[in-house]
């Protein structure tokens, strides 16, 4: 160590180089946290158009005691979001690591994990009153996101734990698709479907980003955002920050938008946006109502084909396929 700091020139110079680049640093630092982090919900009550989960939530905050709960719906409306903010409210900054476990869908959730961590960290006691001298449930939280990914033998042993551990543990299960989850689980929880955001509240959210951010943006890119987040504001929030840091210093336009947004498999596309940038296409189109309802009939088990990790491609020709063979029709 003496030998790295050796000669007076890197001792004397480092502290002021250090208080030169302080005021920078520390913006750069907070600058590369992503957007979707930066604004999620710090309490319950920034939580945007779920108000039946809130008002529950709020509910068991003041009463300071949880069910088991079960959060389902589409991707990016505030599942996750909403969870942690309650486990924040409930136990302040210090203990939340202390009393919350989150397993995500990249983390191992087999019935070893299971049986393993999960059974281990309900099992263990916790105190009700906070560092501050608040009171806080003597209870932990299990948040496992990406639920409906666990395997059947995982879910039942999971049954198993949340029966037994009931006094000093509460689960948070959170799904995309609530049909995955066995019975035996959702019985235990209380249900809570998030509903896609509504378009004015994603615009004000968008808009409350752009205010604090000091976008330049026109009204056509914001409704744009809206338009191909299809009810996602974690996707439109991401499609914004992309495309503040591709026209930095210029206007946000609705081209720029669109070109981010994109809709081809071969740039790399998500194929279910593809799906749902045709299905409003399909709508639109001068056929008649047999020739859509074949199309949108096979667009479901497009759908569903994609939700179960078919091959993208292949399920896009024969998508294609039936469109060509119906839109024939008219010719």
């Amino acid at each position: 160590m003496q030998a790295f700091l050796k000669g007076g020139t890197v001792q004397s110079t480092r502290p002021q180089k250090d208080k030169a680049a302080g005021g920078p640093s520390t913006e750069k630092k907070a600058k590369a946290i992503p957007w979707v982090e930066k604004y999620r919900p710090k309490c319950v009550d920034d939580v945007a158009f779920q108000e039946e989960v809130v008002a529950v939530l709020k509910k068991s905050l003041e009463g300071a005691d949880l069910p088991n709960l079960l959060f389902y719906g589409p991707p990016g409306t505030g599942k996750t979001s909403t969870i942690l903010a309650a486990a924040r409210e409930l136990y302040g900054p210090e203990l939340y690591r202390q009393r919350v476990l989150e397993l995500n869908a990249s983390d191992e959730r087999g019935i070893q994990v299971v049986r393993e961590k999960v059974k281990n960290f309900a099992q263990l006691t916790v105190a009700g009153t906070r560092k501050d001298g608040k009171s806080c449930p003597p209870f932990k939280i299990i948040i496992l996101d990406e639920a409906d990914s666990m395997t059947a033998p995982a879910q039942a042993a999971l049954r198993r734990t949340m029966e037994k551990e009931s006094r000093t543990t509460r689960f948070c299960l959170i799904c995309n698709y609530i049909s995955r989850i066995i019975e035996p689980l959702t019985s235990r929880c209380s249900k809570f479907r998030f509903k896609p955001l509504a378009n004015q509240i994603q615009e004000e959210r968008l808009l409350d980003i752009c205010e604090k951010e000091n976008l330049k943006y026109t009204k056509e890119s914001i409704a744009a955002l809206v338009k191909v987040s299809d009810g996602d504001l974690r996707k439109a929030i991401t499609f914004l920050q992309s495309a503040a840091r591709l026209n930095v210093d210029k206007e946000i336009t609705e081209s720029a938008v669109t070109e981010i947004a994109g809709n081809m498999v071969d740039e790399g596309y998500a194929a279910t946006q593809i799906l749902s940038q045709l299905h409003e296409s399909i709508i639109e189109q001068d056929l008649n109502d047999k020739q859509k309802s074949a199309i949108t009939e096979k667009m479901a088990v497009v759908g569903k084909c994609l939700s179960d990790g078919a091959d993208e491609y292949l399920q896009m020709l024969s998508l294609c396929s039936v469109i060509m063979q119906e839109a024939s029709q008219n010719n």
